[in-house]
């Protein structure tokens, strides 16, 4: 029994990276086109914004997707992205 939750647990687990791996790309693109438009924010939230994106790209690229989507997430929120 304790050899099946683990199982279960695991395979639970391996299923949600894919799911994770696919989101980032998609948030990258919507900062990406909200930053090409007027953005109202200050050049220190930009400066972060630049920066937290560019970490997100490399958080993804290296595999570690949740970490990734922190990031990414942070930036949506900075620029009112829902």
């Amino acid at each position: 029994m304790k050899f099946l939750l683990t199982t279960l647990a695991l395979a639970g687990a391996l299923l949600t990276v894919p799911a994770h791996a696919g989101r980032c790309p998609n948030d990258m693109a919507q900062i990406d086109a909200a930053l090409e438009g007027d953005v109202n924010i200050s050049a220190s939230q930009l400066a972060r914004v630049n920066k937290l994106r560019e970490e997100g790209a490399q958080l993804h690229n290296s595999g570690k997707h949740t970490q990734s989507l922190k990031a990414l997430a942070e930036v949506m929120a900075i620029l009112g992205i829902q």
